[in-house]
C-alpha cells in the first residue's frame, strides 16, 4: 500500500529503521510507533518507498 502523504511516508521510514535496528524503538513517537508494531517490514518498505512527487504534506482524516 503506497503512502497517501509525505507525513505518512516519513512515519513509515522511521518505523522501518526501528524494525531493522538502525534506530531505537523508544525514539519512535505517534504514528511511527504504532506502524512499527502493526506492520511487517515489507509493508513498511513499500510505504516508505512511495514517490513523493504530487503528495500532500498531510491528508485530512475525513
Amino acid at each position: 500500500m503506497p503512502a497517501k502523504s509525505k507525513a505518512q511516508q516519513k512515519a513509515a521510514g522511521a518505523a522501518l529503521a526501528a524494525k531493522r535496528g538502525d534506530m531505537k524503538k523508544g525514539e519512535l513517537k505517534g504514528a511511527s510507533k504504532s506502524m512499527e508494531k502493526s506492520m511487517t517490514e515489507k509493508e513498511l518498505e513499500e510505504m516508505a518507498s512511495t514517490k513523493r512527487k504530487g503528495k500532500k504534506e498531510h491528508v485530512s482524516k475525513s
